[in-house]
């Protein structure tokens, strides 16, 4: 990258309108993972039916059915966007981690996270101009699509396996409670709730991803696409488990409150 271009891409990701949208996404990945939450406690009440798909694109689908909810989704699809570019800009140009090893995960981590927010900002955008998304469907395609590639069963697993890694990365995380690193805490009760929230958040979020990945190993070891259903598919699964309608509430709730963290990191992230 050329110095020109380097300080122009430095601008873009310390200006203050990137900034601001970038916590605006924050705030509606926020909103998007209490929508979640609150999916899988519906299914877990409702016996693992109804309500809308517990994942990305049934939390924006019902964020779409509120009122002035088409508004709320463009708001949503431009914070995401701002959000993603602002990960994939510090992935190349933060050097707070220059260091061999230290500096390919710095880059690998929010490269990941960039694309991620990207591309649920264009599932936000898609369902706001009237069209349809499905992530659950979206994860069946995929594993269908390296299913019937050379040595596809092993990518799928692979993938399982990667995910299963990343969930015991988010638990882990929760528990030792380093995601203060990301944000400045406020002092008192407030920063105390939050530590609280991010906690369990962290911990629900992993259980559900770990569900994800075994869904992805199952998938490829038995060379069956619908097996692996994402998000939704994995709390649903979670239904069929002894106690499992009480796991499910436990999960849905850890989601809630990382949608509620996802406020405090709006607010006090460090960018």
């Amino acid at each position: 990258m050329s110095s020109s271009a380097r300080r122009a891409a430095h601008g873009a990701k310390n200006s203050k309108a990137v900034q601001t949208l970038a916590r605006a996404g924050f705030a509606a990945s926020g909103v998007v993972h209490i929508l979640i939450g609150i999916i899988a406690i519906s299914l877990a009440v409702g016996g693992g039916s109804g309500g809308g798909s517990a994942d990305q694109s049934g939390a924006l689908q019902q964020l779409a059915s509120a009122p002035g909810g088409v508004f709320l989704l463009w708001a949503a699809a431009a914070g995401l966007a701002a959000l993603g570019l602002w990960h994939l800009l510090s992935a190349f140009l933060d050097r707070s981690a220059d260091a061999g090893s230290d500096r390919l995960k710095h880059i690998v981590k929010n490269a990941a996270k960039g694309v991620i927010y990207l591309a649920l900002a264009g599932t936000a955008g898609t369902i706001a101009a009237g069209g349809s998304a499905s992530s659950s469907g979206s994860t069946r395609n995929l594993t269908a699509d390296l299913l019937a590639t050379p040595g596809g069963v092993f990518l799928v697993v692979a993938i399982g396996i990667g995910l299963l890694g990343v969930a015991g990365y988010l638990v882990f995380k929760g528990a030792t409670r380093r995601f203060e690193r990301d944000l400045n805490l406020p002092s008192g009760t407030a920063g105390k709730v939050g530590r609280i929230l991010g906690t369990v958040g962290y911990i629900a979020r992993g259980v559900a991803l770990a569900g994800v990945g075994v869904l992805f190993i199952i998938g490829g070891v038995t060379n069956d696409p619908e097996k692996s259903t994402g998000l939704d598919g994995a709390l649903r699964s979670f239904a069929d488990l002894p106690a499992g309608m009480i796991l499910l509430v436990v999960i849905g709730a850890g989601w809630i409150a990382y949608g509620i963290y996802a406020f405090y990191r709006a607010r006090y992230t460090r960018l």
